[in-house]
């Protein structure tokens, strides 16, 4: 049951800064709808989610039970935020996070979602329009874990929590990271408040918190180098154009499978591409054009745009599609990426270097000044 923390463990008696994160009225209202309820807290390793667990502390309150899914895609980072968050957790005596994966049969040849559009010759749904991807390899492993799974490679007896849920008549309520941004507050306007199983909350939204706040208060309570960078697959649909580049410099071999992957899935059995309505074939026009022509076709991971395109037109790639890894190329990798970072993007990259305790300014209210230039999000 969602608790208050013991008095020893209280954010305010360990260090200042914890005060100036949530305003009072902001406390009560968050104690106010979770206190006494059955929480699960679903940990997407992002910036969001990060600053749900330091926005739930500073009310002093403490989750049953944290998951985290992992489709198998992560970026080596966000694998890496995880372990350093559990290690938070041990010491502020939280339950640690729980990595969910979908577990297949042993005869299915794919064990993750790379593997699963890897043997179908297919994109991430999300390319399509769709949402499979995460409702099969993040939403249900996630579910499972707490409910239980009777037959199958995933099979598990309920949670605790599930069962004394079920034994009580409570619903557990899942927390999700949505913050104040006009991207999630669509997303939770899409969102169902419940379903069969659970009710779903949104408590960045409750206490107004925007992506800047989250990247404040993150850094404010744990430190800059706490700030995590986007939560997302490698291969992901959503990326956006900096984040490539940001791949290209960071994790080349990871880009590289990414494009194995696209022209795959543009040239195999299952494309939707059609030669005829585009005048040539998808590799013709990745290696040949600058761009597609205008349509609602989709063309490679970023729908309306390849990636091979995108490499081979911007000098990623060398003529065999392998990333140029040169140190001249990965500068320059670098500089664009941090070019055309935009303070509005989901994946906002703007940490605080320090923030003193005492300005006096709580999130919410007057953002704390923050040096924007002196920490690297993405410093190696």
């Amino acid at each position: 049951m969602f608790e208050a923390t013991s008095a020893e463990d209280s954010p305010a008696a360990q260090d200042d800064a914890w005060r100036t994160i949530l305003p009072a009225d902001q406390t009560r209202h968050l104690r106010a709808v979770l206190l006494g309820r059955l929480v699960a807290l679903c940990f997407g390793a992002g910036v969001d989610s990060t600053a749900l667990l330091v926005a739930l502390r500073a009310a002093g309150l403490r989750p049953d039970v944290i998951t985290f899914a992992d489709t198998g895609g992560e970026k080596p980072e966000t694998l890496n935020h995880v372990q350093r968050i559990n290690e938070l957790l041990a010491r502020w005596r939280w339950p640690l996070i729980h990595t969910c994966r979908k577990l297949t049969l042993p005869s299915t040849p794919y064990a993750d979602l790379y593997g699963n559009c890897w043997a179908n010759e297919t994109l991430p749904s999300l390319a399509f329009g769709l949402k499979s991807c995460s409702i099969k390899w993040k939403t249900a492993c996630q579910d499972q874990f707490l409910k239980g799974v009777a037959r199958g490679p995933a099979a598990r007896p309920p949670h605790a929590l599930w069962l004394r849920a079920q034994a009580g008549g409570e619903r557990i309520v899942k927390l999700i990271g949505y913050d104040c941004g006009k991207a999630d507050m669509r997303r939770s306007q899409t969102t169902r408040g419940a379903d069969a199983d659970f009710d779903y909350l949104y408590p960045l939204q409750l206490i107004g918190w925007d992506r800047a706040d989250c990247v404040r208060a993150i850094a404010l309570a744990l430190g800059a180098h706490m700030v995590p960078v986007k939560s997302a697959c490698f291969f992901c649909p959503a990326s956006k154009a900096w984040e490539l580049w940001w791949l290209a410099a960071h994790h080349p071999d990871l880009l590289e499978q990414a494009l194995r992957l696209e022209y795959r899935a543009l040239t195999g059995r299952h494309s939707r591409f059609d030669e005829v309505e585009f005048g040539a074939s998808w590799e013709a026009l990745v290696r040949t054009a600058d761009r597609f022509p205008s349509t609602t076709t989709t063309v490679g991971l970023g729908r309306s745009f390849a990636w091979n395109q995108w490499a081979r037109v911007n000098g990623v790639t060398d003529e065999l599609f392998q990333v140029r890894r040169d140190a001249a190329s990965r500068a320059r990798f670098l500089a664009v990426a941090e070019a055309m970072r935009d303070g509005g993007d989901n994946a906002l990259d703007v940490r605080c270097a320090s923030a003193a305790p005492d300005t006096g300014a709580s999130l919410g209210r007057e953002p704390v000044a923050c040096d924007v230039r002196a920490v690297d999000l993405f410093a190696d």
